[in-house]
């Protein structure tokens, strides 16, 4: 398989196998090659159906019947590849040959690559394209660069402050303490301190501990999880106590969620009905919906189970088995390839649940987590010594 995005006699292709065929879209107009004219170029597909847009003029081709996973494992090359001859015959009208050119701001699935000289596995004979300290993003927030006999200096925005514009005005004198993240809250003109795992106040300077994670709607858990090379990720299985009197929420996502292709499993509400979504490899999951409506969001203590057995799925809520479902009779994808990473609650601060989930849950967890358990371990995971934010102690009181 490969997808592979090339400039032929002028024009953009886009070229990529699936696996049964190469599938080809050319733009309908020529790139500028005067050198001091910046392109912008979409490129993609959804399934088995790819687009090509340069400059807002938009190329389709639509699907037909066949493969509709990209299965690569190969590293990801922008403007030549280490050896030439690596490159499928299919991927290039002509013969491979590398870009000579300035390219800026790669996007893949809504994440931005750094293109410094340490940030990238390797390269080679690349230089700087833009010639002067400004370079392309040094200033953030819409900044406006000017270079000086120094370096440079950012114009900022009104509403942000700082050397590089990265700064809030509304955190510019915020009393956070050193385990709290400032959020800006421009409507009313101030700020809110984010108080990292193990730390509550309102700046963020009262060590806690805690057996219960609260979570009061901004708030998340990100467990690394230690064992996650020897585990037999065809026989998954997660277990935990939840209390909650909201309808909507995200309790538990198994899986990295940096990408749309990620292997997950989650847990969570959705109109009070216990909701479970799977992806073993292509989202061939269709939710597993509880039929008791509103019978979790009673703000008493729940326990479920979710097991995994290759594409058998089992959750037992409050020890009754709820729900029993082949997600894929053909076997397929049979592993949950969760990278090791378990999310609680919600997700890191910035990214929405309703956007990372694509709508399969609508906003994070408010209510308490307790007794989180992994495969068979014997053991129940530390949720104090993972990473999070704005997780209080649901020991005591309510």
């Amino acid at each position: 398989d490969f997808l592979c995005i090339s400039l032929v006699n002028g024009f953009i292709q886009l070229r990529y196998n699936l696996g049964d065929r190469t599938v080809i879209l050319q733009t309908l107009q020529k790139v500028h090659t005067n050198g001091n004219t910046w392109h912008l170029l979409n490129a993609g597909r959804v399934g088995n159906e790819g687009y090509l847009d340069l400059d807002g003029i938009n190329v389709t081709r639509e699907a037909s019947p066949g493969m509709n996973a990209l299965d690569t494992h190969s590293d990801f090359f922008v403007g030549g590849v280490s050896s030439l001859y690596l490159a499928n015959p299919m991927a290039t009208e002509n013969e491979p040959t590398g870009f000579t050119g300035c390219i800026r701001e790669i996007v893949i699935n809504n994440r931005e690559l750094n293109l410094t000289v340490t940030d990238p596995k390797g390269g080679a004979n690349i230089g700087d394209c833009d010639g002067t300290d400004c370079g392309y993003t040094v200033c953030k927030n819409n900044g406006t660069c000017q270079v000086e006999n120094s370096g440079f200096s950012c114009s900022c925005p009104r509403e942000w402050t700082g050397t590089m514009c990265e700064q809030s005005i509304h955190c510019s004198q915020n009393m956070c303490g050193s385990h709290a993240l400032c959020i800006p809250q421009p409507t009313s003109f101030s700020y809110t301190c984010a108080c990292a795992l193990g730390w509550t106040g309102r700046y963020c300077d009262n060590k806690i501990k805690f057996y219960i994670a609260k979570f009061v709607g901004n708030s998340y858990i990100k467990y690394s999880d230690p064992l996650y090379g020897k585990r037999d990720l065809q026989y998954s299985r997660l277990s935990l106590n939840f209390t909650t009197n909201q309808t909507e929420g995200l309790i538990a996502w198994m899986g990295k969620s940096e990408e749309e292709d990620n292997d997950f499993l989650a847990v969570g509400l959705a109109n009070g009905t216990l909701k479970v979504v799977i992806n073993l490899g292509e989202r061939i999951s269709v939710p597993l919906m509880h039929s008791k409506y509103f019978t979790c969001s009673d703000g008493r203590w729940h326990f479920i189970t979710v097991v995994q057995n290759q594409t058998c799925i089992k959750v037992y809520l409050d020890e009754e088995l709820i729900l029993f479902e082949d997600i894929d009779p053909q076997r397929k994808y049979t592993a949950l390839n969760y990278g090791g990473i378990c999310y609680f609650g919600g997700f890191e601060i910035g990214r929405e649940v309703n956007i990372v989930t694509t709508g399969l849950f609508q906003k994070e967890f408010i209510g308490k987590i307790k007794d989180v358990v992994l495969f068979q371990d014997s053991k129940k995971i530390q949720l104090m010594k993972a990473e999070g934010y704005n997780i209080h102690d649901g020991n005591s009181g309510n």
